[in-house]
């Protein structure tokens, strides 16, 4: 579990296999502090496994479900990534809950500047509308961030300096493919709504001897 909030940009210094299954080897200053291997890291929003560790440097795995649904399987050597450690039960959570499960890659349609601030607008896949509300929590590469404009088929975030500047946010341009993750709570929603909606059916009724 992670809350969206990027400790460290980290450098893919390697990458070794196919789409099948990558090994990423990154190397990160702070985030390997008291970590071993089997712990979990988000990489671009991504939860993968650490699985070695040498001195500043740690390697992951990611199999092709994950490489299909995220932007890491387009990474080359010396890209920058968005890293950041699984929560402990004792942390704050100063963004939101984030299972570093990737729904889908979402397009940069437009990039501007908003007081200082910079604004993403990003388009997303028609599936994913019903688990976007407008001032909802959305998961951007990792960067938990609000819902500042909400519509059909796009999205907009404000992103404030701080997170612009210690972020690979910054390096995004029009075009660009983003991770997107969704907030968790409605996903558990809509399963118990789904349900809900089923205990009504004469098929439901009827395996439960209730008809």
């Amino acid at each position: 579990m992670f809350s969206g909030i990027v400790q460290e940009i980290g450098v893919i210094k390697k990458i070794e296999g196919d789409n099948s299954l990558k090994s990423f080897s990154i190397s990160a200053k702070e985030i390997l502090k008291n970590k071993k291997i089997g712990d979990s890291i988000a990489v671009n929003g991504a939860c993968l496994t650490v699985t070695s560790i040498k001195d500043s440097e740690f390697t992951c795995d990611a199999i092709s479900e994950t490489l299909e649904k995220t932007n890491l399987k387009a990474l080359k050597e010396d890209d920058l990534v968005n890293l950041e450690p699984a929560l402990s039960l004792n942390e704050l959570i100063n963004g939101h809950l984030v299972q570093g499960h990737i729904d889908c890659e979402g397009e940069v349609l437009e990039i501007s500047e908003n007081n200082k601030n910079q604004s993403l607008k990003i388009k997303f896949p028609s599936h994913l509308a019903k688990y976007l509300a407008f001032k909802g929590s959305i998961c951007v590469n990792g960067v938990s961030l609000t819902i500042s404009r909400l519509e059909e088929a796009n999205f907009t975030v404000e992103i404030i300096p701080h997170t612009w500047q210690n972020t690979n946010l910054k390096l995004l341009k029009t075009g660009s493919l983003v991770n997107l993750e969704t907030d968790m709570i409605g996903k558990y929603l809509e399963r118990l709504l789904d349900q809900k909606a089923n205990e009504t059916k004469y098929e439901f009724l009827r395996e439960r001897n209730l008809i």
